[in-house]
């Protein structure tokens, strides 16, 4: 890999790690308030590719669980990924190897990477709610988790999903 490869590599990765925290802390009010998360994490895998933006991914995550307040509502430490929504947050990584295990496989076709965002967001979404269920209540079933976690979140989700794909398409013909 050249130098100004790697330099690029290095740079989007920082610049990624500091934008999810950015989007961490921009809520959207609506009736279950929303974050830009997932939009900052699915761009940085579209523009970064699977490897640097899942590298992305775990340093924003390291750099919350040592205390920097880079979580929504600027927290910050352990707690945050050990309490009742940290499954979410660690399941961005299952996002991201997801992402790249797709688009490694099958190409970066515009299908694939949608796909591949799609089964991403359900993978997270998955071990969020299981998460969830551990912490928060061993007694509360899958599909009552699922109403309080997963489906007030689908159609925001998507929307930052289309946003995330419609806006790194832009980036990456500016960067290519």
């Amino acid at each position: 890999m050249g130098n100004q490869k790697k330099i690029r590599n290095y740079v989007l990765c920082a610049f990624f790690t500091a934008i999810m925290a950015v989007c961490s802390w921009i809520t959207i009010p609506l009736a279950v308030p929303v974050t830009l998360q997932t939009f900052a994490v699915f761009a940085a895998l579209k523009i970064s590719g699977g490897k640097w933006g899942t590298i992305s991914i775990c340093i924003y995550i390291l750099l919350g669980i040592v205390g920097v307040p880079v979580f929504s509502g600027f927290q910050g430490g352990i707690g945050v990924l050990l309490g009742a929504t940290g499954g979410y947050i660690a399941g961005f990584i299952l996002s991201g190897i997801v992402w790249w295990g797709i688009t490694s496989l099958f190409g970066r076709s515009k299908a694939v990477e949608i796909i591949a965002m799609l089964i991403g967001l359900f993978a997270c979404y998955a071990a969020g709610t299981i998460w969830f269920i551990a912490v928060y209540t061993k007694s509360l079933s899958f599909a009552d988790a699922l109403k309080w976690c997963v489906v007030p979140f689908i159609i925001p989700d998507l929307f930052k999903l289309l946003l995330a794909f419609t806006v790194s398409e832009r980036v990456n013909r500016i960067l290519k």
